[in-house]
């Protein structure tokens, strides 16, 4: 793999630019950071890649998604979450390996376009198996995005047959599927019980170990909406993160997703085992869920990350857009512009990704992997150029981000995809939902 020398005008390093430095990007991984005339020194070999009026800034970590359900944005929308849900239970069984290949090419390329570099996708159509989670592996290595797939684990027998395993077909299909993917360069797996709601105690329990075993964190949906609490307490008489706590599972390894009606002793017990949060606040809004009470977690130190949901409970797929949203929510809810800074929300896109995957993302640092991403510093929404980082976070449109770099190959050269036309995407998309019309749309 070619080493290369990245020579952008600022590098933004942990969220501070500076100007005249450099990045080596070698074998997949950040190499060296310095001042631009001592790195050209040390490697006089390396490609050049230079990046005049370009700001360089680690590629941001979409820490869960459902890949899948972009392919039906714009079916549920304005619909209560049980309704919403009738219309992803309906479809979402049709899919063969082709078709969930074409959502997750479809989404995970609009993710490049907007700056993510690396996606957590939350998957669960086995149908008792992983040909599909493999073509969901295939779509991620054909447009370069580095992912870690979170295959879910579910038995909840309301759910649709296609979703459901026992917990010893989950723990062997997980398993397989992470030897199958060993050693690739851009897919991991990790284990992901769905939720209180729709994994058994025994389910939650196998998932935990699993990620013990497999030595990686663990994903669960919790507290997304009022009704998995008010179930779980009938059911035990314990809320949710409570009643894994009660399994003997509640460890550092877990990363709760959503979390918006957990108690303030739930997230002071998430805390006290160094568990994270993933926080959706576009998807909580969209689905009426709620916002999770920010200023709890951030006073308990749970470690925040950031993910965009799914194309059909968002319904956009950019990190720095739920960068701006979760600032200005926490401003708004709490009458203070200070409640959360820029920075912070900043962190919570980039290098807390590395918490919620267990991978070295999100940060431009030795050892860490060389997923990087050149904004124009031209483009109308950077400016003026008070502040940089300021104006990335709440003002940035997607018209600034020019190129993407994973793993230290280029993936997206300016705003365009590298590896797949989007042309072609669109008419994979096209003639695989075509079927799933009814008539001709009112619009």
């Amino acid at each position: 793999m070619t080493a290369r020398l990245f020579l952008p005008d600022v590098l933004l390093f942990a969220g501070e630019p500076r100007a005249g430095w450099a990045l080596l990007a070698r074998e997949g991984r950040i190499g060296a950071v310095g001042p631009a005339a001592e790195l050209l020194a040390r490697y006089p070999r390396a490609a050049r890649v230079p990046l005049p009026g370009m700001a360089l800034t680690p590629g941001t970590v979409n820490a869960h998604s459902h890949s899948f359900q972009s392919l039906w944005r714009g079916l549920g929308d304005d619909l209560p979450f049980p309704r919403w849900r009738d219309v992803l239970y309906r479809l979402a069984p049709r899919l063969d390996e082709e078709g969930a290949y074409t959502g997750a090419l479809f989404a995970f390329a609009e993710m490049l376009l907007r700056g993510v570099t690396t996606v957590c996708d939350f998957f669960y159509l086995h149908h008792g198996g992983n040909e599909r989670a493999l073509a969901v592996a295939e779509a991620a290595r054909a447009v370069g995005i580095r992912l870690v797939l979170a295959r879910a684990m579910m038995d909840w027998p309301a759910a649709p047959r296609a979703f459901r395993e026992t917990p010893e077909q989950a723990v062997d299909n997980t398993r397989a599927l992470a030897a199958a993917l060993q050693g690739d360069p851009l897919v991991s797996v990790i284990p992901a019980p769905h939720s209180p709601h729709a994994a058994s105690a025994a389910m939650v329990r196998a998932g935990a170990l699993l990620a013990a075993e497999l030595d990686t964190p663990w994903h669960v949906h919790v507290a997304e909406a009022p009704y998995e609490g008010e179930e779980t307490r009938r059911r035990t008489g314990l809320g949710p993160l409570a009643w894994i706590a009660a399994l003997g599972v509640l460890d550092r390894r877990v990363r709760v997703v959503h979390g918006v009606w957990l108690d303030r002793e739930e997230i002071w017990s998430l805390a006290r085992v160094g568990g994270g949060l993933v926080h959706c606040p576009g998807a909580n809004l969209f689905l009426g869920d709620g916002v999770a009470p920010l200023a709890l977690y951030r006073r308990a130190g749970v470690t925040i990350a950031l993910g965009c949901d799914s194309g059909a409970a968002n319904n956009r797929l950019s990190v720095f857009d739920e960068m701006r949203l979760a600032a200005v929510l926490q401003k708004g809810l709490s009458g203070r512009a200070d409640a959360v800074t820029a920075l912070e929300v900043y962190h919570w896109g980039t290098r807390n990704g590395a918490h919620a995957t267990g991978l070295p993302v999100g940060e431009l640092a030795p050892g860490r992997y060389a997923d990087l991403v050149a904004l124009d510093r031209h483009d109308l929404s950077l400016q003026p150029a008070h502040n940089l980082l300021h104006n990335l976070v709440y003002a940035m449109q997607p018209t600034a981000i020019r190129h993407v770099w994973v793993h230290g190959e280029p993936v997206v050269r300016d705003g365009r995809l590298v590896r797949v036309p989007e042309e072609q995407i669109r008419e994979r998309v096209e003639r695989l939902i075509r079927p799933w019309r009814p008539g001709p749309s009112p619009c």
